[in-house]
C-alpha cells in the first residue's frame, strides 16, 4: 500500500471503531458497566480488544469505505467487480511501483481474478489495521529481542532498507539492522505482538521465501528499551569483516552442523583430547569481551577486540589450523558463515563446521550444555544466562563477576567488569590510565568530550600469535 493508502485505511478503521462505540447515556448496569464498544453482538470494554475484533473480522468492510476495494479502471485496467484482463496485473488503488519512500515490486497477478486479487488486498488490510492493536501493546515491559539474519541477492539495497526502516518504525520496535546486496542480519526489540508481527511480515516477503525460515529467528526476554533507538542501514556487508563479499563469499562457508550435532561433536572433542588423541579445534568467532564471560569448554578463544580482526588472525595462524578439524560458533551463525568461508579459501584444513543458530539455539536445547558462562549480546542488555556458572572475574579485586558496565571514562566507553564493592571504592573505569583520565576529563574547546582510544586497547595486540603446542591443543586447552 502507498503512503495515501495508508493514510484512508487508518482513517476508516479509525470511524469504524468510532461508530460502534456506545454512547456515554447508554452505559448502564444492564449494559454490562465497562462497555464501551458493541459490534457483531459482542461487547468491548477496552480499546485494543475492538480493535482486534475490527481488524479480523470487518477489513473488507473499512477496505471498502477506504475506496481500496477495487482495482483501477483507468489506463487499461479493469471495471470495478470485474475480472482484470488476460496479460495485466490488477493493482490496488493509489499503489505507485515508484514510491520514494518505500517502493517495493509488486508480484504478478495477470493470473489471479479481481475477487482472488480482493482477497489478496485484503490480507495486507488485516496486517496494517493490526498496527492499531499494536500501539497499545508495545508499551508493555513483556516483550523480546530477535536475532536474525538472512544470506541473499538483494538487487535494491536501498529499497530494501526503507522498506526494512518503515515496518520497525509502524511496529515500534527498536535495534539495529544492517542491509547489503548479500542479504540482511538484524537484532530488533519490541513487544512480543510487535515482534511476533514482525517475524509473519518479514516471512511473507518474496525476496526471503524459501530461505528464511521461522527457525532462524532467534528471541530472547527483552523489549525495546533494550536498544536507545533504531538504526537501519546499508552497507558493504552485513556482518563487518572487512573482506568483499564477492572475494571471499557466504556461498563458500563450512558444513552446518545442527545444535543436537554440534553437542556430539563437541562432546566427542573433549572425551579424545583428554586422551592426547584429539584432531580438532573448537574454535570461538567471537571478540575477546563475548568469551571472556561466557564460551563452551575447551575452546580457542582468539583475544581479538573486532570481527574484522578474524582474516588477519587466520593469516598469521595458519600453522595452527594445518590439517585440523574446525569446529566453530558464534552467537547466532552469521560471523562463522564468512567466517568459515574465509578459512576454507585458506586450505589448510581438513574439514570446517560451522554451530548452525550459533550459541543462541544451542543454549534453547542444551540450556546445561557444555556452553559455559553467559552469552554476551549487543544491546543494553549486555548478557543473558542459561546457566549460573561465573567465568570471568572483576578487573581490579579479581572477585568472580561477568555483568559489564561501560567504562566512565568519558573519552573511552570500553566495556569493563568491576564488582560492586570496586564500584563503591571509585573504580569503574576498564584501566588504571582511564582511572586516572576520569579525573582529567579533556575537552573540547566548545565543552565537547574529546573521544579517543583508551590506552589499554591501544596496547592490546591487533592480532595476536598464539603459542599453542599440538600436545596442549590435543588436551584441549
Amino acid at each position: 500500500l502507498g503512503n495515501a493508502d495508508a493514510c484512508r485505511a487508518f482513517q476508516a478503521f479509525s470511524l469504524f471503531v468510532k461508530a460502534k462505540e456506545v454512547p456515554a447515556a447508554s452505559r448502564c448496569p444492564g449494559g454490562g458497566e465497562g462497555v464501551r464498544w458493541r459490534c457483531c453482538r459482542q461487547a468491548f470494554e477496552e480499546l485494543p480488544g475492538i480493535h482486534r475484533h475490527v481488524a479480523l473480522h470487518h477489513s473488507g468492510d473499512v477496505g471498502r469505505q477506504a475506496g481500496l476495494g477495487a482495482a483501477p479502471a483507468e489506463a487499461g485496467g479493469s471495471p470495478a467487480g470485474g475480472p482484470a484482463p488476460a496479460g495485466k496485473a490488477a493493482r490496488p488503488s493509489g499503489h505507485s511501483c515508484n514510491n520514494p519512500e518505500i517502493s517495493w515490486a509488486l508480484p504478478d497477478t495477470s493470473h489471479v481474478s479481481h475477487d482472488d486479487l480482493t482477497s489478496i488486498i485484503l490480507f495486507f488490510l488485516n496486517i496494517l489495521f493490526l498496527f492499531a492493536y499494536l500501539c497499545h501493546a508495545v508499551g508493555s515491559q513483556v516483550g523480546e529481542v530477535l536475532l536474525y539474519y538472512c544470506y541473499c541477492e538483494v538487487k535494491d539495497p536501498e529499497k530494501l532498507c526503507a522498506w526494512q526502516k518503515a515496518l520497525c518504525q509502524h511496529l515500534h520496535l527498536t535495534g539495529k539492522v544492517r542491509v547489503a546486496s548479500e542479504g540482511i542480519n538484524g537484532t530488533v526489540g519490541g513487544s512480543k505482538v510487535a515482534t511476533s508481527l514482525y517475524i509473519k511480515v518479514m516471512l511473507s516477503q518474496p525476496l526471503f521465501k524459501n530461505i528464511l525460515c521461522q527457525e532462524d529467528f532467534k528471541s530472547s526476554a527483552g523489549g525495546a528499551h533494550c536498544f536507545p533507538d533504531l538504526r537501519v542501514g546499508v552497507f558493504q556487508e552485513i556482518v563487518p569483516m572487512g573482506i568483499d563479499p564477492k572475494i571471499v563469499s557466504y556461498k563458500e562457508t563450512g558444513i552446518h552442523l545442527s545444535p543436537q550435532e554440534f553437542h556430539r561433536e563437541v562432546e566427542q572433542y573433549l572425551s579424545q583430547a583428554t586422551q592426547g588423541q584429539s584432531d580438532t579445534i573448537l574454535l570461538d568467532c567471537r571478540n575477546f569481551y563475548e568469551s571472556k564471560i561466557g564460551h563452551f569448554q575447551g575452546c580457542l578463544a582468539p583475544d581479538i577486540r573486532k570481527f574484522s580482526y578474524f582474516p588477519s588472525y587466520v593469516d598469521e595462524n595458519l600453522e595452527l589450523f594445518k590439517d585440523k578439524r574446525v569446529l566453530m560458533y558464534c552467537t547466532g551463525g552469521i560471523r562463522c558463515e564468512r567466517g568459515s568461508a574465509y578459512l576454507r579459501s585458506k586450505a589448510v584444513c581438513r574439514e570446517v563446521y560451522q554451530l548452525k543458530g550459533g550459541i543462541h539455539k544451542y543454549l534453547e536445547e542444551f540450556p546445561d550444555g557444555f556452553y559455559r558462562g553467559k552469552l554476551f549480546v549487543f544491546d543494553d542488555r549486555y548478557a543473558i544466562c542459561s546457566n549460573e556458572d561465573i567465568i570471568s572475574a572483576c578487573r581490579y579485586c579479581g572477585v568472580l563477576w561477568d555483568q559489564y558496565k561501560l567504562c566512565s571514562s568519558q573519552h573511552c566507553r570500553q566495556l569493563v567488569l568491576t564488582c560492586p564493592s570496586c564500584c563503591n571504592k571509585g573504580l569503574t573505569a576498564c584501566c588504571p590510565v582511564c582511572q586516572e583520565k576520569e579525573l582529567k576529563v579533556t575537552s573540547r574547546a566548545s565543552g565537547q568530550t574529546l573521544k579517543e582510544e583508551c590506552e589499554c586497547t591501544r596496547r592490546r595486540p591487533r592480532v595476536p600469535i598464539e603459542h599453542v603446542s599440538p600436545r596442549m591443543l590435543d588436551a584441549g586447552k
